[in-house]
């Protein structure tokens, strides 16, 4: 996809083999899932503890909307 080959504002996803957005539309992962591969995968060079925190939330919010009664 030409899409893939180019990114806005900055260039921390374009030196994944597989980039989080190929990987997560190709898996048909969830929006919550999807945005804990994307910000793990970015996180040491975009928003690092910042962006671990934001992985955590949506991980909070899997499991609530998956495991908690």
């Amino acid at each position: 996809m030409k899409s893939l080959k180019k990114q806005i504002k900055g260039n921390h996803y374009l030196k994944f083999k597989i980039q989080p957005a190929e990987f997560i539309n190709k898996n048909g992962l969830l929006w919550a899932e999807g945005n804990v591969i994307k910000y793990v995968c970015r996180h040491r060079d975009k928003g690092h503890a910042a962006d671990i925190n934001k992985a955590m939330h949506y991980l909070e919010m899997i499991k609530e909307r998956d495991y908690d009664e």
